[in-house]
């Protein structure tokens, strides 16, 4: 059977390439220079077959160019690298006649892939501030675009974020490396994400589709899935040319990738213009329908820069469509931050504005809100009809949820004007909400849907997280009547034109109302950030609730600090709301503020703004006490959906009742082919965590808090040990309890506002204090890094909780190693009581020291560890009693702290004692004068002065070393018995200094 490591994963890895095409070469055998990353014979040949016009000084030149980069730090080199790798240099040059000449090239034949060279390396050793050999490179004609790192699939105590870490490492060390890199992907055979090299955990993702038509949900084929579904050549190098780009914010450079559902949507997207296109088309190229959170933003510059570089469009202009200003310019600077993928983006301030960029015949990309599409009033009079400012055909709309204006057609209307104004314009929809209303069907106006994307599938990426709902009616003193009257307002119709409009914004702006739900949100947002640290939105019926809000909610003890985010007409609107207006570089001084989770502005109150295109990650809780339907409720839910660390869903809390029309919003949405709902229901979430209270309770033998209260400090200490020694009774035992307290913490953070909840948090407490001492056991406290969790233990909240003792203090679990098994330790762990705590020590103490040592003597360490399996299996199969088990673990820990002593009575160094064994088990053959040791240190000599870097993978090496070792051995050893000794010595060699002089 083959050993299970973690080599295997990345074998089969590089089997996968190799059936896509790919050469494998061992990291040893590339000619270059270590502390060098390109290949450079295999550059240069690229560029000589693909332009055998240039003369050699001028691919020297452009080599130069492609291999030195700008930038003081490693983002900005790893920018301009992408920049030449994507877009191309220019290199000119004189002929001999002294003309001067010029060519554009690209270090990659994007346009035919099987002309350039698909190199991948395993276990390439690179010198840098600290020597490093990552798992996988691949290699693209010499450069070195894409990094594998890979962890043992077979090892329960490392997974991807292990990986994670260890190119956190390699941007360290050996930075040049990733001044090349395009892409990362770590995996442990199980689990397979790629992402941005210094990118956090959160923003790595699965790739689950080969083809872009089929989803791959099982976690055990992401390796395969992500192998062949992003890196046939053709596809890959669609990806590194088009859905890699750098965002530039004030100089600090971040850089981002296309998930799968946004490389297969807009690939599709992409050829749906190019076969739907007027005058070939009827204009029509479709919707994309990702769900809110998921990227569009990003996913419409894509398909904007990919539009712009089809040679078959002839430099097109895209035009950019909201329907709001506050949408228009939230999207422009997203636009603007792509600068690498679009260009330079225009922006349409005014009508005349917009109607002047649309009459040139040049390309480029303009934003617009669909207003500015009106009809004008001339000195002569209105306009009777939109004029038309371009018919060219390469002219392309792309719409942005533009839902309330898109459906205009009638005389006048903004989506029959544009129309007009651009009568051969081809149109595109982007939505997370479609609309399927009466005369508004999304698909009727801009085609079939291209690609969905919807909240199930989502959620289950991780893309976004679950929304909640938690109704917490407040009720209205309205005329009965006036329900079914808001029942008959349909989503898109203007709210002010409506009395029963005007009556709700009353009734809910009462008083006594206000401040009923102010107390309630407060006390609400406390409660949850104890569990759940982040911020929320108030959503009030209008400007003046919002401020009514806001004086309430400032008026109670403990608020915290609270801005009104709303628009404001200095000429109407009270003096008193004056604390509330803002200029434009003050509210986005505001935004940025309220995006970042440590900035005190813990709350906002909005009306309309910030509601829709507006993304705030730590934004986890949402009051609504304003009425909304449709898409528009919809688009505002979304804004608590963002991924953040390790934030678990979001929350929306309903003051005011829109439950019906959440349901209808969510039929809606099911009903145009969308699967997930919205939110999920909060009394289902309380009514789940305390069934898994319950579990967890009986896990641990049930909770009786009176007469925990009860108790003593001894008997709390004895009663709290105990409950930790039976839970390492076994594996099953352990895990069990350790995944459903998980559960439980979780469900604690997202209902921790419920009444309910509050009477189980003592409950809570002491279940995360016996977790903890059961993970300081299992787990020890090491040089790992520490995730910053947004969920917090209730242990660390200022509940009153009982004192429980500390294991790491009674058994100083900190600070052990092999050293502390000495006669003071072993009288501990030989008294009677909490043998599983002592075995479980006891086992990682042994265990961590066998793989210390298992380099320096193979043949020992595996010795030490059989018979350590042996004893613990034994044990746990009861056939071994504890006291028994607990003798066994001592004698082999107490045979370790021997080999230590003879190293210092044999006069020998620590790497020695191997190779003095192997010759003293044969020292009545041994033909020695002296002792053993002489003959020892002699050996290892020999070794050590013809190790080099890889010389397990060099036949040569290792040959030089046998013949060394062989003339040391030579006339001390009998000739028949001098191979197999040989052998021997060779192996412990392998083992003890594989890794020379490299660091893991």
């Amino acid at each position: 059977m083959k050993e299970m490591k973690e080599s295997m994963v990345q074998n089969a890895a590089i089997e996968w390439l190799q059936g896509l095409g790919y050469t494998h070469q061992e990291g040893n055998s590339l000619t270059r220079d270590l502390k060098k990353v390109v290949l450079d014979e295999e550059l240069k040949g690229f560029l000589q077959r693909t332009y055998p016009d240039v003369p050699d000084t001028a691919i020297h030149e452009a080599m130069a160019i492609f291999t030195q980069h700008e930038g003081m730090d490693l983002d900005h080199r790893n920018q301009d690298f992408h920049r030449k790798m994507t877009q191309g240099i220019s290199i000119s040059w004189k002929d001999a006649q002294g003309r001067e000449l010029a060519k554009h090239l690209y270090p990659i034949n994007y346009d035919q892939p099987e002309a350039n060279s698909f190199i991948c390396a395993d276990e390439v050793s690179i010198e840098g501030k600290n020597n490093r050999r990552p798992d996988l490179i691949i290699f693209i004609n010499g450069l070195p675009v894409i990094v594998f790192e890979f962890k043992n699939m077979f090892d329960a105590e490392v997974g991807v974020d292990n990986a994670h870490r260890q190119i956190g490492h390699y941007t360290q060390d050996i930075p040049q490396l990733f001044d090349y890199n395009a892409l990362t992907i770590i995996s442990d055979g199980m689990e397979a994400l790629h992402g941005m090299y210094k990118a956090p955990m959160e923003w790595y993702a699965p790739w689950k589709s080969i083809d872009g038509s089929d989803t791959q949900q099982q976690v055990s084929l992401q390796l395969e899935t992500i192998l062949k579904g992003l890196f046939p050549k053709a596809t890959l190098l669609n990806y590194l040319k088009n859905f890699i780009f750098h965002e530039d914010h004030n100089g600090k450079i971040i850089k981002k990738g296309a998930k799968y559902h946004q490389f297969w949507g807009i690939n599709r997207a992409a050829q749906s213009a190019l076969t739907n296109m007027k005058p070939a088309g009827d204009g029509r190229l479709g919707v994309i329908w990702h769900t809110q959170g998921s990227g569009k933003s990003i996913s419409m510059a894509i398909l904007t820069g990919i539009l712009r570089g089809l040679p078959e469009l002839k430099n097109p202009t895209i035009v950019i469509q909201v329907d709001r200003s506050d949408l228009d310019q939230q999207l422009y600077e997203s636009f603007v931050l792509c600068k690498d993928l679009v260009g330079d983006v225009q922006h349409a301030e005014t009508t005349d504005e917009l109607r002047a960029l649309l009459s040139t015949d040049g390309g480029g990309v303009i934003f617009t809100t669909i207003e500015k599409f009106r009809l004008k009033d001339l000195d002569e009079g209105k306009e009777i009809t939109h004029p038309v400012l371009s018919d060219r055909y390469n002219l392309i709309v792309m719409a942005d949820e533009a839902h309330r204006t898109q459906y205009g057609f009638k005389d006048g209307g903004f989506a029959q004007n544009i129309r007009k104004a651009l009568p051969n314009a081809s149109f595109i929809g982007f939505t997370g909400t479609p609309v399927d209303g009466k005369g508004a069907d999304t698909e009727l106006v801009f085609g079939e849907t291209i690609h969905t994307y919807d909240i199930k599938q989502a959620v289950e990426d991780g893309a976004t997280v679950p929304i909640y709902y938690e109704p917490k009616m407040v009720p209205l003193n309205i005329k009965t009547g006036y329900n079914e009257l808001l029942e008959s307002i349909t989503e898109d119709e203007d709210e002010s034109t409506h009395a029963v409009w005007a009556a709700i914004e009353d009734a809910a702006g009462a008083e006594d109302r206000v401040k009923t739900v102010a107390n309630d949100i407060l006390t609400h947002f406390t409660k949850r950030t104890a569990s759940l640290d982040g911020k929320a939105m108030v959503v009030c019926m209008s400007r003046k609730n919002c401020v009514k809000m806001y004086d309430a909610l400032t008026a109670l003890v403990g608020c915290p600090e609270v801005a009104v985010i709303m628009t404001s007409n200095i000429g109407k609107d009270p003096e008193s709301w004056n604390p509330h207006v803002r200029t434009k570089d003050a509210m986005e001084a505001v935004k940025k503020r309220f995006r970042k989770v440590d900035d005190p502005l813990k709350i906002v109150i909005v009306r309309d703004m910030w509601l829709t295109g507006f993304d705030a990650p730590c934004v986890h809780t949402m009051y609504v006490d304003k009425v909304m339907k449709g898409h528009n409720l919809m688009q505002a839910i979304a804004r608590v959906n963002r991924v953040f660390e390790d934030k678990p869903s979001g929350l929306v809390v309903d003051f005011i009742g829109i439950s019906g029309f959440l349901a209808t919003a969510t039929k809606k949405y099911t009903g145009s082919g969308g699967a997930g709902q919205p939110t999920l229901d909060m009394e289902a979430a309380v009514n789940l965590c305390l069934l898994q209270h319950q579990e967890v309770c009986q896990l641990i033998g049930g909770l009786d808090q009176e007469a925990i209260k009860a108790m003593s400090e001894g008997e709390l200490s004895i009663w709290y040990v105990n409950t930790v020694n039976e839970l390492l009774s076994s594996d099953q035992k352990t895990d069990e309890f350790l995944v459903e307290e998980k559960k439980l913490t979780e469900l604690v953070a997202m209902t921790n506002s419920d009444k309910r909840i509050w009477e189980i948090q003592e409950d809570v407490v002491l279940i995360q204090k016996i977790r903890n001492g059961i993970r300081k056991i299992k787990y020890p406290p090491g040089a790992q890094r520490k995730k910053n969790d947004r969920i917090k233990d209730l242990i660390s909240q200022s509940l009153q909780s009982n004192k429980i003792v500390d294991l790491a203090d009674m058994y100083g679990l900190d600070k052990i190693d092999i050293s502390i098994v000495d006669d003071k330790f072993q009288a501990i762990v030989k008294e009677k009581g909490q043998e599983n705590i002592k075995i479980e020590i006891l086992r990682r103490i042994i265990n961590d020291e066998v793989k210390v040592r298992s380099v320096k003597n193979t043949r020992k360490a595996k010795k030490l560890k059989d018979e350590l399996e042996k004893v613990l299996s034994n044990y746990h199969k009861n056939s071994l009693d504890s006291i028994a088990a607990i003798k066994h673990m001592l004698d082999i820990a107490e045979e370790m702290k021997n080999e230590d002593k003879r190293t210092k009575e044999l006069g020998l160094d620590e790497d020695e004692l191997a190779f003095y064994d192997l010759l003293a088990a044969n020292e009545k053959i041994l033909n020695q004068e002296g002792p053993v040791q002489d003959l020892v240190h002699k050996v290892v000599a020999s070794v050590k002065k013809n190790l080099q870097l890889d010389w397990t993978k060099k036949e040569d090496a290792k040959a030089a070393i046998r013949l060394a070792v062989k003339k040391e051995l030579k006339g001390k050893v009998p000739f028949s018995t001098l191979d197999e000794l040989l052998k021997e010595v060779i192996e412990q060699a392998e083992g003890q200094y594989k890794d020379w002089p490299m660091e893991g």
